[in-house]
């Protein structure tokens, strides 16, 4: 039973191409954009109001989680 050991390749002296699609940065840009202007003018952005019943079943799963 014979071991074979094979050499490592050469490293390259060229630079890897990594390209992105557009959205990888327009995604994160419009996020922090979006962000951005709710927090220079915040009376724009309401509060939700929900179902009483999905408060409480919220609350509830709070508590349970809590204990």
């Amino acid at each position: 039973m014979s071991a074979t050991h094979s050499r490592p390749l050469p490293a390259t002296t060229r630079g890897v191409d990594i390209r992105l699609p557009w959205w990888a940065l327009a995604l994160p840009t419009l996020a922090f954009v979006a962000l951005l202007v709710l927090m220079l003018n915040p009376s724009d952005a309401h509060a939700a109001t929900g179902d009483p019943a999905i408060a409480h079943i919220l609350e509830r799963a709070r508590d349970l989680v809590t204990r």
